[in-house]
């Protein structure tokens, strides 16, 4: 429930704090005063859109803090957020300066606007003096009934369904209307492709192809410049490197036996006669190896060619032949998939069997809410001078669309013997006013919301229907926090917690004020209510009869 509210330079409020207890409280003051102020100001700290025209004149910011208890889910939602609890309490902040710009908070920590809505979702449900109006909207209906059956996540699925399933339906139609574009470019992507599986070009093959190429065209000139090496490293007649490297070894090595100091010139010898040693090895090696071989020279320069003559084709590198390839492939397998005409219509017909599906399922649904709704709705009808009326939810089958099969249409019989008609066009501003205050009612009943708004929902109903809604909001107000802005004193005589707004002028400024009403002040408001400005012993005798009631 709501606990505390905190509204600084505020519109025409400068400075405001209350205090909020449990079960129905009653905002009143005349007209003007800015009782839905008060409203507008927890609506923009749940996190409702604010621009630079909240603040008041002269003010550098409006700022809005809203303390509530702890329940229903909150603690679950601040802690999937990041959000700490306090004492089992949170608080929303909000602040808008002069310039538009604005900052959230909850619990001290920066949120977002859409933060705030999600949490102030949870912990508030208002009910705006106009919702009467939209009840005459075929999608207000349709959503109220949802809401209050608590549909909305098979709406969601039959959204998306639908969505799917024309978009299957557009994908055949384009191709249907593109089928020769299609059917042209889908044989230049075979033929490409083909071309290219043709080649099997392999990925690393142009720089493999490339070496062997340049090994073989050059055959005789290694094979002649390796064996004239070998010739001077170990086999020449006349002393080869090697013979000689070993001889000199051999004399360092002896004349070291005389003079240690010579010791390091053999021992750096020595490495290099392996060395030399090793390098005949591997001449010998390559030698037996390598061999002239006119044949496979044409083979690969074949290849070569080829390579690089697909690749100028596809202007790309002969390196990334391989790529291109499995490019031009996935074009003609999703070409081939988009172009098939009869996979086509069998996928499109299966979205649509789901969706008939889900939306036949969501009907059902709708159907047993909808004789629910109409009954409880009836139900209060006879509470609020409409005896023998009825309220009745038509679901009225319709073309697919993306909410379903049926639009849902609000009926109503006001008087016995009738039969229910639209609601827009039987329903007078007051009998209207009236179902649409039992229907928030009954709404708020099936939700879990701790605190309940009602903003002047009680318009256009007087005398003793205004008595009985007085404690319809007032048994309302038993299990959960109920604040309701109202002009009728019938309404303000059954709060548990009296407010009384009202607006003074200063120094040629206007500012709103608002105090929680004692018993005294209590007879005095609903006596102003009663009587206008005026007020007799008699409005006062009266105010204290609604009262004691």
């Amino acid at each position: 429930m709501l606990r505390t509210l905190s509204i600084r330079d505020f519109v025409i409020v400068d400075a405001i704090e209350l205090d909020f207890s449990s079960g129905f409280t009653v905002f009143t003051g005349e007209t003007g005063a800015g009782k839905s102020i008060l409203l507008d100001a927890l609506a923009l700290a749940l996190g409702e859109r604010g621009d630079a025209s909240v603040v008041r004149e002269g003010a550098a910011k409006a700022d809005i803090s809203a303390e509530f208890a702890v329940a229903n889910g909150v603690g679950e939602w601040l802690d999937v957020n990041e959000f700490g609890t306090e004492e089992g309490s949170v608080m929303l902040r909000r602040v808008v300066d002069n310039a538009g710009r604005s900052k959230a908070f909850i619990n001290g920590v920066a949120a977002t606007a859409t933060q705030l809505r999600e949490l102030g979702d949870l912990l508030v449900d208002i009910h705006g003096q106009h919702a009467h109006q939209s009840l005459l909207k075929s999608d207000a209906q349709r959503a109220l009934l949802d809401n209050q059956a608590g549909l909305q996540d098979g709406v969601r699925e039959v959204q998306g369904l639908h969505k799917a399933w024309r978009a299957l339906g557009k994908q055949r139609e384009e191709f249907e209307h593109n089928a020769r574009n299609v059917l042209l470019e889908r044989e230049r992507l075979e033929w490409q492709v083909g071309e290219l599986e043709k080649l099997a070009a392999k990925p690393g093959e142009w720089a493999e192809i490339s070496n062997e190429h340049s090994r073989l065209s050059h055959a005789a000139s290694l094979i002649e410049g390796a064996q004239e090496a070998l010739d001077a490293l170990s086999e020449t007649d006349d002393r080869p490197m090697l013979s000689q490297l070993s001889i000199l070894i051999q004399k360092i090595g002896k004349l070291a036996d005389i003079d240690e100091g010579l010791k390091p010139v053999q021992e750096t010898l020595e490495p290099a006669r392996i060395q030399l040693q090793e390098a005949v090895y591997a001449l010998n090696d390559y030698l037996g190896r390598i061999e002239l071989d006119p044949e496979r020279l044409r083979v690969v320069e074949a290849r070569l060619e080829a390579l690089h003559a697909t690749a100028r084709k596809f202007h790309v590198a002969p390196d990334d032949l391989p790529q291109e390839f499995e490019r031009l492939a996935a074009q003609l397998k999703q070409l081939a998939d988009a172009s098939d005409l009869d996979g086509l219509r069998k996928q499109e017909a299966a979205a649509e069997a789901g969706y008939r599906t889900a939306a036949a399922k969501l009907t059902k649904a709708r159907t047993k809410a909808a004789q629910e709704l109409g009954a409880a709705v009836t139900a209060a009808m006879q509470d609020l001078s409409m005896a023998g009326g009825r309220f009745e939810i038509a679901l009225n089958p319709c073309e697919p669309q993306a909410f379903g099969l049926e639009q849902v249409e609000f009926l109503v019989a006001a008087h016995p013997g009738t039969t229910p008609k639209p609601l827009s066009k039987v329903a007078s501003g007051g009998e209207l006013a009236r179902i649409a205050l039992a229907i928030s009612v009954i709404a708020s009943c099936a939700t879990a919301t701790p605190t309940l708004i009602f903003d002047e929902v009680d318009s256009g109903i007087g005398g003793g229907v205004a008595e009985v809604v007085g404690r319809l909001l007032k048994r309302l107000g038993q299990d959960r926090q109920v604040l309701c802005v109202t002009h009728l004193p019938q309404v303000a005589s059954q709060g548990n917690q009296h407010f009384q707004v009202s607006k003074q002028t200063a120094e040629g400024r206007t500012a709103s004020r608002i105090e929680v009403l004692d018993a005294k002040a209590r007879v005095e408001e609903v006596a102003r209510m009663l009587g206008g400005l005026e007020i007799t012993a008699t409005t006062r005798k009266h105010a204290r009869e609604l009262l004691a009631l």
